[in-house]
């Protein structure tokens, strides 16, 4: 399940457009990958920052937010759409005055590089799977663990992923030579500044294929299907929507996967009736046990319990 937004930034739910952007660039600095290079850890922690402080600093979406939490702004989540840390810059690029260049570029002596202990892209990013879980009153207020079979995009077995015939198949890249990136210089308000951008020719791979596979056609993935442990909380509600990091569909030759969102469906019950964490019943009595008062069974997610009505009780009393 996404954290809090306001625990991911480490603000109060009071806090102004400065607090928010204050707390944004020091998380954003301390996590991005070219400080943890090959931390994923990392490098999810810099992705959740951003989509936190995209949905606060904008009024709307926070107003959203703060009424409904994470549904009231799902699949809204304005220009934020994750990626690598170029891409996030590149959204917020005007908060730490760069006009979107990478301000680690700077640090850095011009960004990431292969050899350097820096990363690069791979492929292209696998979209997010939606599957929906019907769930029961008794699974809802106890917390379950589903285990779910999946028909998706999955990494091609022939060729691991690459979308290579062969070993030799693969190649350096000639335009980049190989290190996934070429560099350009941009002319800012602070005159010009040299920056490297992935490679055109290769995506950022620093790979060319001569021979695709024959298995995927050079895609790097196939349709196929896996089962999938789904741990789901105590107490969700009927719409509420769960997220799987990386459970989604592969991404194409080596991308990183996607997403599995899981939209929950409450069952109904067929003696109860769900109103927020409250369960109602409505029990049924002729006149006069309503006015000698007796004992009944009623139901509840855990069994049937027994109450006590008493003499002359009204039609509409309520017991808990």
């Amino acid at each position: 399940m996404k954290k809090d937004y306001y625990e991911v930034l480490g603000v109060p739910r009071d806090a102004d457009a400065d607090a928010l952007k204050k707390a944004y660039r020091k998380l954003a600095m301390q996590h991005h990958p070219d400080r943890n290079p090959g931390d994923k850890v990392a490098e999810e922690k810099f992705k959740e920052t951003a989509e936190a402080y995209e949905v606060l600093s904008d009024q709307e979406k926070r107003d959203r937010y703060n009424r409904g939490g994470h549904d009231a702004v799902s699949g809204n989540a304005g220009s934020y759409k994750g990626g690598n840390a170029e891409d996030i810059f590149s959204q917020f690029g005007d908060m730490f005055g760069n006009d979107g260049n990478n301000p680690f570029e700077a640090f850095f002596g011009g960004g990431r590089r292969q050899g350097g202990g820096g990363t690069r892209p791979q492929g292209q990013a696998g979209s997010n799977l939606r599957i929906k879980v019907k769930l029961t009153l008794e699974e809802i207020a106890n917390g379950v663990t589903k285990k779910i079979k999946v028909k998706k995009q999955i990494k091609c077995a022939t060729c691991a992923g690459s979308g290579a015939k062969d070993r030799n198949s693969v190649t350096s890249c000639t335009t980049c030579r190989g290190s996934g990136y070429v560099r350009q210089v941009r002319n800012t308000f602070m005159g010009q500044m040299q920056t490297t951008v992935a490679c055109p020719n290769c995506g950022g791979s620093g790979q060319t294929i001569t021979a695709n596979c024959g298995t995927c056609r050079g895609d790097g993935r196939t349709m196929g299907e896996e089962t999938i442990d789904i741990e789901i909380p105590a107490g969700v509600t009927d719409g509420i929507q769960l997220s799987m990091n990386g459970k989604g569909n592969s991404g194409a030759k080596g991308g990183a996967a996607g997403d599995l969102l899981i939209s929950i469906e409450e069952i109904p019950h067929e003696h109860l009736q769900r109103e927020g964490n409250n369960l109602i019943h409505d029990l049924y009595v002729n006149f006069a046990d309503a006015a000698l008062g007796m004992s009944a069974e009623v139901p509840t997610v855990d069994g049937r319990v027994k109450i006590k009505i008493p003499p002359g009780t009204q039609s509409g009393k309520v017991f808990r």
